[in-house]
Order: C-alpha cells, then sequence, then structure tokens
C-alpha cells in the first residue's frame, strides 16, 4: 500500500478545518467589532458635532435678538467673531451662517468672505428655513472625494420665528481613518493569531492523526502476516479505546490465524502425504489446487495446470461437458493407460457451498485402481474359467447320464463306457474343487504349514525314485542332482505336491520317447530345481500366464489330459510360501523348463504353522 502524501492526509484536513473555523471565527468577530466601532466613532463624532452647534446656535440666537447702537459691532461682524472663535480642530470643516433670506452673513472659512451677503442655494439651508426643522445627514463630497457630515440647525428669535440658520459641514475622514487604522491592527493580529493557530493545529492534528497513522502501519503488518506488535495507547479517549480495541482485535487475529494455520499445515500435511490425489477448482471449474499424488496420478506439473479447465486437466471432454454436472455423476472411471502401461484411475465428485447454498467450487478425489480393476477383472475371469470348467465335464455327465436313463444301460458294451466317462468327469470335479478349496485356503492364509528341517538332496533322490516305480514306458526320467547334503525349513508335504505338478506336466506334455530331466544347483543361499521336457514349448508371451489360475497354453489337450488349469497356480502359491520363487523357460518345439528356489538353511526362512 502506498504512503499517503501530507496533502491527501487527514492530518491536513483537519489543520484546514480548524483553520477555517478560525477565520470564520475572525471574520465574524471582526464584522461585529467593525461595525461597532463604527457605529461608536460615527455616533460620538456627531454627538461633537451636535453639540458645537447648539453652542453656536445659542450664541449666534443671542446675536440677532440683541438691540444695538451705533458704537456696537454690526450684526455680520458680531457673527464673524463669534464663528472665528470656534476651534474646530479639522481645517476641513466648514461652518456658515444664514439669514432668514438665505444670505451668507458669515463664515469661518478664510477663501470664502467673498460670499459674504450672497444667497444659497443650498436645499438643505432652505429646507431648514422653510420648515423650521434642523437637517442631519452625512454625505460623500464628489469635490473634496470625502465623506461629510452636515448639520443645519435653525436659529430661533425671541417671538419663535426663524431668523436665520447656521450650517456645520465637518468631514468624517478621520473617523474612517481611525477605523481603517484599527482595522489594520485588527488583521494583523488575526494573522498572527490565525499563524499560532496553525502552528497549534499542526500539533493537535498530529495528537491525533499519530495514533491513526500507527493503526494504519500495524494494520500493514497484520496484512502481512506479523501480529507480534502492539499499538501504543496515549490515553483513555475515543481514539485510546480504539486503539485498545485495535490491539485485541491483533491478539484474536494472532490466534485465530495461528489456528488457521495450524490447520492449514495439517490439511497441506494430509494432502501431500494421502495415496488418493486431491484436486480442488473454482465455481467455474478452473483448478486451483492439486496435490503432489494427483500429479503423479496424471502426469503434470501442479504449478502448470493452475487456471486450466479440470476436464481439459482429467481429459472428460467425451464423458461431461458442463463441469456443474460432474458432482451428480458420483465417480466416473478414467483411462489413463497406453500401449505399454495399463493405468485407470477414479475420479469421486463433491461440490462446495457457502451458506447460501451457492456453488463456490468443486473437489476432486482421484484413485489409482488399476490392481483393483486388475482383481476385479481377473476375478471375473476366474468366475467365468470355473463356470466354463464346471460345465463342460457336467454337460457330458449330463448327456452320458440322459443316455443311460434312455436305455442305454441294459447295453452291456456302451454301458461301463458311459460310466467311466462319468467317473472320470467327476473325478476331475473333485480335484478341480479341492484345487480350488486349496488356493482359497492359501489366498485366506489358512492352509496349514508343517515346516521342518529337511535334507534336500536325500528327499530329491526319494521322490524321483517314487516316480521311476511308476513311469510310462515311453519317457526316460534323468536325474542331475549334486552330491553332499543341503538342509531346507520346508513342509514335505507341500514341496511334494510341487514336485508332482510339474513332473506330472512334464510328462503330460513330453513326446513318445522324450526325456525328463531333473537338475539341482546349489548356490550360496538357495538350491535352484529345475524340471526339463521335450515337449512343444510355450510361445514368449505366454511364459508369464502360465501360473495364472485357469490357464492353459493348449486348453484342448489340456482337458483331454485331464488337467484343471490350477496345478501350476498351485505350485506358485506353495513356492512363495516357502520363500522361493518360480518361472518358466520354454522355445517353441524344444521343451519347457520350470524352474523354482528354495532358501537354505541360515538364509530367510518361514516359521512353521
Amino acid at each position: 500500500m502506498n504512503k499517503v502524501g501530507f496533502f491527501r492526509s487527514i492530518q491536513l484536513k483537519f489543520i484546514i478545518i480548524y483553520i477555517l473555523l478560525l477565520i470564520l471565527a475572525v471574520q465574524v468577530i471582526g464584522s461585529f467589532f467593525t461595525n461597532r466601532l463604527e457605529d461608536d466613532l460615527t455616533t460620538t463624532f456627531k454627538q461633537s458635532i451636535n453639540e458645537r452647534v447648539e453652542m453656536l446656535s445659542y450664541n449666534l440666537e443671542q446675536a440677532f435678538i440683541r438691540e444695538r447702537s451705533e458704537e456696537d459691532p454690526s450684526l455680520e461682524q458680531e457673527i464673524q467673531t463669534i464663528i472665528e472663535d470656534v476651534n474646530t480642530d479639522n481645517l476641513a470643516t466648514t461652518i456658515h451662517v444664514y439669514d432668514n433670506q438665505r444670505r451668507i452673513l458669515g463664515t469661518n472659512r478664510i477663501d470664502g468672505r467673498s460670499e459674504v451677503g450672497r444667497k444659497t442655494t443650498d436645499i438643505d439651508v432652505k429646507n431648514t428655513l422653510l420648515f423650521d426643522k434642523s437637517q442631519q445627514k452625512p454625505y460623500f463630497d464628489r469635490e473634496t472625494d470625502s465623506r461629510v457630515y452636515v448639520h443645519v440647525e435653525p436659529l430661533v428669535g425671541d417671538d419663535g420665528n426663524t431668523v436665520g440658520a447656521i450650517q456645520f459641514k465637518a468631514s468624517m475622514e478621520e473617523v474612517y481613518d481611525q477605523i481603517e487604522g484599527i482595522n489594520n491592527i485588527f488583521l494583523q493580529g488575526s494573522i498572527l493569531a490565525i499563524s499560532i493557530s496553525a502552528i497549534l493545529g499542526i500539533l493537535v492534528a498530529r495528537t491525533i492523526t499519530k495514533p491513526i497513522q500507527e493503526m494504519r502501519e500495524q494494520a500493514l503488518i497484520m496484512s502481512n502476516g506479523d501480529f507480534t506488535q502492539q499499538l501504543e495507547i496515549y490515553g483513555r479517549d475515543e481514539i485510546g479505546q480504539l486503539a485498545e480495541a485495535f490491539n485485541d482485535l491483533n491478539s484474536r487475529l494472532k490466534h485465530s490465524y495461528a489456528t488457521i494455520e495450524e490447520e492449514r499445515r495439517k490439511l497441506s500435511s494430509v494432502l501431500s502425504y494421502m495415496s488418493d490425489g486431491v484436486i480442488a477448482t473454482d465455481d467455474s471449474g478452473a483448478v486451483t489446487l492439486m496435490n503432489d499424488a494427483a500429479a503423479r496420478m496424471i502426469g503434470l506439473n501442479p504449478d502448470d495446470v493452475i487456471g486450466e479447465d479440470l476436464i481439459d486437466v482429467l481429459k472428460l471432454e467425451e464423458k461431461v461437458v458442463d463441469i456443474s454436472k460432474l458432482p451428480d455423476s458420483g465417480s466416473i472411471i478414467i483411462d489413463f493407460s497406453d500401449e505399454e502401461t495399463p493405468f485407470i484411475i477414479r475420479a469421486n465428485f463433491s461440490t462446495v457451498v457457502d451458506e447460501e447454498e451457492e456453488t463456490t467450487g468443486f473437489i476432486t478425489v482421484i484413485s489409482d485402481v488399476t490392481e483393483q480393476e486388475k482383481i476385479d477383472q481377473e476375478r471375473r475371469d476366474f468366475v467365468s474359467n470355473v463356470s466354463h470348467e464346471l460345465r463342460t465335464p457336467l454337460t457330458t455327465m449330463k448327456s452320458y447320464l440322459e443316455a443311460l436313463s434312455d436305455g442305454a444301460w441294459e447295453n452291456k458294451e456302451i454301458a461301463p463306457r458311459f460310466l467311466e466317462v462319468t467317473q472320470k468327469e467327476t473325478d476331475r470335479m473333485i480335484r478341480m474343487v479341492n484345487d480350488l478349496l486349496q488356493l482359497s485356503k492359501m489366498d485366506s492364509d489358512e492352509l496349514p504349514m508343517h515346516k521342518e528341517r529337511t535334507e534336500f538332496m536325500g528327499y530329491v533322490h526319494q521322490v524321483l525314485d517314487r516316480y521311476e516305480m511308476n513311469l510310462p514306458e515311453t519317457i526316460t526320467l534323468e536325474r542331475n542332482i549334486p552330491k553332499g547334503k543341503s538342509f531346507v525349513w520346508m513342509d514335505r508335504d507341500k514341496i511334494t505336491q510341487v514336485f508332482d505338478n510339474v513332473i506330472t506336466n512334464a510328462f503330460k506334455y513330453s513326446p513318445e520317447g522324450g526325456k525328463v530331466r531333473v537338475n539341482l544347483d546349489v548356490r550360496r543361499h538357495i538350491v535352484i530345481v529345475s524340471i526339463l521336457d521335450e515337449g512343444v514349448g510355450i510361445p514368449y508371451d505366454k511364459l508369464d500366464k502360465i501360473f495364472d489360475r485357469f490357464y492353459r497354453a493348449d486348453r484342448a489337450r489340456t482337458r483331454k489330459l485331464g488337467g484343471t488349469g490350477l496345478g501350476l497356480a498351485i505350485t506358485k502359491e506353495l513356492v512363495e510360501a516357502h520363500h522361493g520363487k518360480i518361472w518358466a523357460q520354454s522355445k517353441e518345439g524344444r521343451g519347457t523348463t520350470i524352474l523354482f528356489t528354495l532358501p537354505l538353511m541360515g538364509s530367510k526362512r518361514g516359521k512353521g504353522k
């Protein structure tokens, strides 16, 4: 936030308002004072003139009514003497005395002696003599360019008749000069007072704005997440109470921010370490947040997708058009698989609403369901295979039993063959059910294991001896077992079942005159068993699948030989239960080799159950 300049600050506004109020007060006081001063001075001036006129009128009236002898001065001389004795203290003051015919009998002006004896045309004098009424008024004299006060007073004789008039004309410029001087003094005082008041206003405004400025700076600090500082409280007035409330707000915000920050860290930690991916968007569907798990799943940088549309990020153009309809769909399976790697994710959508139930955004949780989908597919395939494997013998048995029911049981040649096939198919289903039960127990970890210390070389010789006693004439069994003793911690019955499954398959798939070889290779910590046949072999792309349940490289031949398709799957489970590994090597037309390992005593081994 930019710093507020002085000319835009509240401090200047306080100063301007303070000075304007002061100027207004000075103007009101000055106007009132000037008007009263002017009234008082002009009133005093007029009273002074009127008193002089009154005194002159009395003396002049006595001069008019006095009886004169030849030795006495004339009326004009006496009037002139009376006028000249008056001290006007103002050179601009003019005194004229008129008789009742408006002739000038005397004047105090030396340059106006020539006017004595002349009649005047002054309207004020005329009205005074005519109406026997004094005239008093100020006016502006254009000849002298000054303000003048005129007082015309009638002179009354003994009989009450007007015998003349006196005109007293005095300049008022001295009065107004005095008023102007006083106004100048008042103006200078006002300017001085305003200047001092402006300085005081700055100080006063600073005392008001300083706490506000500190609050502003504190607010800026708080906006950056720093709640450690406190405002200084200068008093208990409203600003002090505001500062105290601000400090209380700071403390509450500090606590709230700490709580929010803790929750944010918890949420960030949860989002960072959770296995599911989380994508947050605004109400328009633009991505605002993506955790690392989601980024790894969809193979994008979280920073690069901010602001991108969720539909584009999850490649939902063909499934969803409107982002607002996503939550209604619950969840969507999205296939991100390529030619080499299968990858399927499940996206679950939810809506974020505010207090007014308005949508403010969307939360999408994505999870990797590739393995789950694979397991589901394997389960479906397993059910399908079990159904198929059971349906074939059941269909055969049903057809033979129906034939027997229709009378074939009476045919001594056909009936035994039909019963023999039915019994074989029944035995095959029993073996299949037993194998399924055994696999089920292995899957649920309920198959008992009775492990014991076993000398492995002698044990293998015993197993192979048993096979040589019932060896088909067309098959040759060759053993390549090193001398010496090696001990293995194992369940003899379960490993015997492993050998049975593998060697039996080798016998089944070996051609007439073929050879089955059993080799043992003792390494440092393991013994490697390899069983080779000279059968038709298995294609390279199917080697990893032969240990899957119900998988057959040659379905028709395997079913003809009575196989259930579960032997190698059981073999793999048993070998891995002994902490070993099993795999196959084969070339089409050149036979197949099944290899498995078992740990020797002293290396990692399982515990008996």
